[in-house]
């Protein structure tokens, strides 16, 4: 996967904002760090990008695996 810009992982984490059902699952954390992480940048977001994806694996939702893949990229430049 080429470079992610912040934007794009901005575009992600909005996605698992939207999914209402999250809010209802275990995926609780995944939510608040997800709010969190709008206001981030830099590394301080790839970090957080950590935490997200280690609260998600149990998201199920057509876009779950880009979102992943997204995250997962930006975070790799730790």
């Amino acid at each position: 996967m080429p470079k992610v810009t912040e934007v794009e992982v901005k575009e992600a984490i909005r996605k698992i904002l939207e999914d209402k059902k999250a809010y209802k699952t275990s995926l609780n954390y995944a939510v608040n760090y997800c709010a969190a992480a709008l206001s981030q940048s830099g590394h301080d977001l790839a970090v957080q990008c950590l935490y997200i994806l280690n609260n998600i694996s149990r998201w199920r939702n057509p876009e779950a695996k880009k979102v992943r893949a997204i995250l997962k990229a930006f975070s790799k430049g730790l």
